[in-house]
């Protein structure tokens, strides 16, 4: 059921379902973005690196969060659009098998001038297995507010 603007409030948090990374998430994700750079694609080269086995692109996680946010339904149907990503931080690598969730914190919520949205501004956390901090940033959306979701065709 989706959350609408009266339904959010400030201190809320919503967590998702989790996720295993595959081979071919990242593979796929090379592919359609074009970043086939060796330290995700290539095994060989990437265990002569730091992290000693292939990691996730960056974006590949952040990326994830949104469709994990899906998952959770909280926002499907009273989204109107995601407004940005600001500050994100990549804390520590993803490595392919790695299970992740995200929690995404209202950390404040305001009725725009028209009065049929809000903006909802959101803390986005992604987190592996290990409940280690992966990835965070903010992730602010435009939601419908009740009434207006009521005269929407």
């Amino acid at each position: 059921m989706p959350h609408y603007l009266e339904d959010l409030d400030a201190g809320q948090v919503f967590t998702t379902p989790g996720r295993t990374i595959t081979e071919a998430d990242v593979m796929s994700f090379a592919a359609w973005t074009n970043d086939n750079n060796q330290v995700h694609t290539d095994a060989e080269f990437a265990r002569g690196t730091r992290f000693g086995q292939r990691i996730v692109h960056g974006m590949l996680g952040a990326s994830l969060c949104l469709g994990l946010i899906a998952r959770t339904g909280v926002f499907e149907g009273s989204a109107v659009a995601l407004l940005g990503i600001d500050a994100w931080r990549f804390t520590a690598p993803v490595f392919i098998g790695d299970t992740v969730t995200c929690t995404v914190e209202i950390l404040s919520t305001r009725r725009t001038s028209s009065g049929r949205t809000g903006i909802v501004e959101r803390l986005v956390t992604l987190r592996n297995q290990r409940g280690e901090v992966v990835q965070q940033g903010r992730m602010d959306l435009m939601v419908l507010t009740r009434d207006a979701a009521i005269l929407e065709p």
